[in-house]
């Protein structure tokens, strides 16, 4: 006789099987979770993608609610803020939570992207994963500065005024180009109003658009790891690798204990410190805006200072927005530029591994100037690290052709 099933467990079957004949949710799940291996010796540094992620969630949802109360006008949005933080229900509590969340997510993207430098992952098959990245880096740059115009302070007016100018650097269309930018020949209520509607309608979708992407790259070719070394090269007779386990769990449980522990140090922030001293929340933001008056120092939010201080090292304005755009391009081109076959400093020689730390201590010291008012001493260190940060490029291109390395692994060692 054959087997009676359970009403309960033909109702489910028979759903789940009536969802995945018209959406593929099971075999969705299986494909990116618990058929996805990932390398086994995952560290630290592979924290950060998830945490992203969390971050992005985490903006989107907390800017939903400030939209609410918020209103795109010249006259009203510096008061419209000061309504959230003071008479709003918890407003002050979600304010601070996006406005630390905008320093969070580019402090996890930083780490991110330093953990591509060490270990290759911008390296074949992965070019395309790379690029992706690179892109979102640029749109989540466009969202954070539209989204520091929107309260109306004196320094967000300003910044706006400075930054829109860099556009009229452009030969030929320069002036142009900035009207259009600004919707107006001066910073003024069109400008409110498009960066408005950018900051929360067109830049999230590309942002959550280019985010997909940059996920489904990834899982077509497969994560990179501390080694260097391709899983997919030895697989048992399951076709399963060998050096590999399921994202999910293993790897689940892994990004939950990241976000406990990322959560400790958000939170105790967003509740003791939520302006870090005027790194993330600038002294000058908490005075409206005032065309007649000129901050003492113009500077833009942290994670811009760096390319703030090439900008500022170049006397010529023209060459100076050249060099700062072409600081974020250059990125793009890093798979082509690094010819050395091994992925993961784990491998490469002192050179690199000092070359590399020289580079990243550049960025960082460009960060700290782009903060500091521009004396002559600060400027000539701007223009070395500045130039530093491109020979890095140029020098990478030369030495990674006829690179000599240690031998590489056949497969991760150790776990």
């Amino acid at each position: 006789m054959g087997k009676i099933a359970s009403s309960g467990s033909k109702s489910a079957a028979g759903f789940m099987g009536w969802l995945n004949d018209r959406l593929p949710v099971t075999q969705f799940y299986k494909d990116h979770l618990s058929e996805y291996y990932a390398p086994k010796n995952f560290n630290f540094w592979y924290f950060f993608g998830s945490l992203a992620l969390l971050v992005l969630v985490n903006q989107i949802l907390t800017g939903i609610w400030l939209t609410m109360h918020y209103k795109p006008d010249a006259d009203k949005a510096f008061g419209m803020v000061e309504y959230i933080m003071r008479d709003v229900p918890w407003g002050w509590l979600i304010r601070y939570l996006h406005t630390t969340g905008a320093s969070a997510f580019f402090v996890v993207i930083y780490f991110h992207m330093f953990r591509g430098l060490l270990y290759g992952s911008y390296k074949k098959p992965r070019e395309l994963v790379w690029i992706f990245g690179m892109i979102i880096y640029l749109a989540l740059m466009a969202e954070a500065f539209m989204g520091y115009v929107l309260p109306w302070g004196n320094m967000s007016y300003w910044g706006a005024k400075v930054i829109t100018q860099l556009f009229g650097a452009v030969p030929f269309v320069g002036d142009t180009l900035v009207e259009w930018v600004r919707g107006d020949y001066v910073i003024s209520d069109a400008t409110l109003n498009r960066f408005f509607a950018l900051h929360v309608v067109a830049l999230p979708l590309a942002i959550v658009a280019l985010v997909v992407l940059h996920i489904a790259a990834l899982h077509t070719v497969g994560s990179n790891n501390p080694d260097g070394v391709d899983i997919k090269k030895h697989k048992d007779e399951n076709g399963k690798p060998l050096d590999g386990i399921p994202f999910h769990p293993y790897y689940t449980v892994k990004d939950i204990f990241g976000v406990g522990m990322f959560l400790l140090v958000f939170l105790f922030i967003v509740f003791v410190k939520p302006d870090m001293g005027g790194l993330f929340l600038e002294h000058d933001n908490y005075v409206p805006a005032d065309p007649l008056v000129t901050p003492a120092l113009i500077k833009p939010v942290w994670y811009f200072t760096p390319f703030y201080a090439m900008l500022r090292a170049v006397p010529d304005m023209q060459l100076g927005a050249l060099i700062m755009f072409a600081a974020i391009l250059v990125l793009f081109f890093l798979p082509w530029l690094d010819r050395s076959p091994v992925k993961s400093i784990r491998y490469r020689r002192w050179p690199f591994k000092l070359m590399l730390g020289l580079f990243a201590l550049s960025f960082c010291v460009l960060g700290w100037l782009g903060m500091q008012a521009a004396t002559e001493l600060y400027t000539l260190m701007a223009r070395i690290f500045t130039a530093f940060y491109f020979f890095y490029f140029v020098w990478l291109f030369f030495y990674s052709r006829n690179e000599k390395y240690h031998e590489v692994p056949e497969r991760i060692e150790g776990h």
